[in-house]
């Protein structure tokens, strides 16, 4: 006896409901037997039905909404050829890791191969967790009219979100040596990026770091093209002088030449970050592994990069980002105005006092005052920064005074590493000293660990900051740059390691040390 219209259902309305209650919302394929009604009765619930001209185009279709909405889009296609059809776009999801379901009819089932309702819930769990990718769901003709009642069919809730995972705490430790101490790195950052919505993360990464990028093709945007960091007109270049990659939900495929040289170094050193770990070590065997949500990782960073020292690189990026383009700038220092020379850009002639031809130390202060006394009087608006290395800083410290005296708003950038070149942190300092006496035992490039460089303007009525991270930076730098009536002073500290990049010939740099 036929169960009452009122109670009767079966695969036609009952996959439709899994699919809106799995919050599906796009369908596409070609419809005809045995599947047009399952087409229909998905529109009766609110999915909206696409009509394509061939299931290949069909199935990569509902293949990108799964990767533009983190849910997957269906492809309905028919038995024999038109799922034959389909396979392109499976093979291409799967590859791509976008969640995607096929679903397909078949001849009539037998009685061994009886389904159940739940099979589509499972399939949208499948298809988005871990590594996303397709799955297909097999629906018999007989199957898709059959009559049921509609009290007897229980529905599955719809999945959780995917779980997000981190990575250990050891490798994102370690990875964040390994960065701090590269001369070049380079993030390449991949479609895995753009799909765990990494793009804010990756952003404060980039800028708070400074580090150059690379996007892979469908990792466009991430990150905007027009970023000052970003190194895609200069791919090639990049590849081959990057002494670390790190790899951004990227993969080492042929798009990015299987990772070897010669488009990369043969020495280089390879971070990964998947969340997918059968994805890690495939080609080049990576020096850190960190297995988990790219954008959840990456907050990790974020967050132990408020841990790490800074480098030059990173410092004379955020100055470059907040200071005025016409501003004047007056530097001084070894290594920080060397490294000033080609980090902090001039626009506008005149603009820029260093050590000159004779290479004098000590003359930064000097050179700011009259700069702040000439614009006074000429350009007011115009700011006065002086950029002094911690030794460079110790030969004309004490006109701090007289700059306070006559209230000129200049600000002083110390950038300290504990040296002459290069320094001591504490801990190694206190060891040195258990060797004997300073005079004898201390390198002579050292000077005394963590100097308060900053108590100096203080104690003279201006401004000072002591700053260890990139987001101290940021803020010393804001206010100062925003006050325009106060002198200020910030010290900024870095790894005592800190060195600028080795240069390709000797010239003044040559040395045994």
């Amino acid at each position: 006896m036929p169960v009452p219209s009122s109670t009767a259902g079966g695969p036609r309305q009952f996959h439709p409901h899994s699919s809106r209650k799995s919050n599906i919302e796009y369908m596409f394929g070609i419809v005809g037997i045995p599947v047009t009604e399952i087409a229909i009765a998905a529109q009766a619930v609110g999915i909206k039905y696409v009509g394509m001209r061939n299931e290949q185009a069909a199935c990569y279709a509902a293949s990108a909404v799964g990767y533009l909405t983190g849910r997957p889009g269906v492809c309905l296609v028919v038995s024999g050829p038109g799922f034959l059809h389909a396979l392109g776009g499976m093979a291409n999801a799967a590859m791509n890791c976008w969640p995607l379901i096929v679903i397909g009819g078949s001849s009539d089932r037998n009685q061994e191969t009886m389904g159940a309702f739940q099979e589509f819930p499972q399939a949208v769990r499948t298809s988005i967790y871990g590594r996303p990718g397709s799955c297909y769901i097999d629906i018999p003709g007989d199957f898709v009219n059959l009559q049921v009642n509609k009290r007897s069919v229980k529905y599955v809730e719809c999945c959780l979100p995917p779980p997000i995972s981190t990575a250990e705490h050891s490798a994102v430790s370690k990875a964040a040596s390994i960065i701090a101490h590269s001369r070049q790195p380079l993030l390449i950052i991949g479609k895995g990026a753009a799909y765990s919505h990494a793009e804010n993360n990756i952003r404060k990464l980039v800028d708070l770091c400074g580090l150059p990028f690379l996007p892979t093709p469908m990792a466009k945007g991430v990150v905007p093209d027009n970023h000052p960091n970003c190194v895609a007109a200069a791919r090639s270049t990049a590849l081959q002088h990057a002494d670390v990659i790190v790899l951004l939900g990227a993969r080492l495929n042929w798009i990015l030449h299987f990772g070897l040289p010669p488009r990369f170094r043969h020495d280089v050193k390879v971070i990964q970050i998947d969340i997918c770990a059968e994805e890690l070590g495939n080609n080049v065997r990576p020096a850190a592994i960190l297995l988990g949500d790219i954008s959840a990782v990456t907050k990790q960073g974020l967050a132990l990069q408020k841990s790490l020292p800074m480098n030059y690189y990173t410092v004379f990026h955020h100055i470059r980002e907040l200071i005025p383009k016409d501003c004047i700038l007056v530097s001084e220092g070894a290594n920080t105005m060397d490294i000033g020379r080609t980090m902090v850009p001039n626009y506008y002639p005149r603009q820029r006092l260093d050590a000159g031809t004779f290479g004098t130390m000590g003359v930064g202060l000097g050179f700011a005052i009259a700069a702040a006394m000439v614009a006074k009087d000429r350009t007011p608006e115009k700011r006065v920064i002086c950029i002094e290395g911690d030794s460079a800083f110790g030969f004309s410290g004490m006109e701090v005074e007289t700059i306070c005296r006559y209230n000129l708003p200049i600000l002083i950038i110390v950038v300290n590493n504990n040296g002459i070149y290069t320094g001591l942190d504490a801990d190694a300092w206190k060891e040195m000293l258990k060797f004997g006496d300073p005079a004898t035992c201390v390198p002579p490039v050292s000077l005394l660990p963590n100097s308060h460089y900053e108590e100096i303007m203080s104690a003279f009525g201006g401004k000072g900051y002591f700053v260890k991270t990139p987001e101290e930076l940021q803020n010393a730098l804001k206010a100062s740059v925003t006050d325009k009536q106060t002198p200020s002073l910030i010290n900024v500290m870095i790894d005592p390691q800190s060195e600028r990049k080795k240069q390709e010939f000797p010239w003044l740099t040559r040395s045994n040390l």
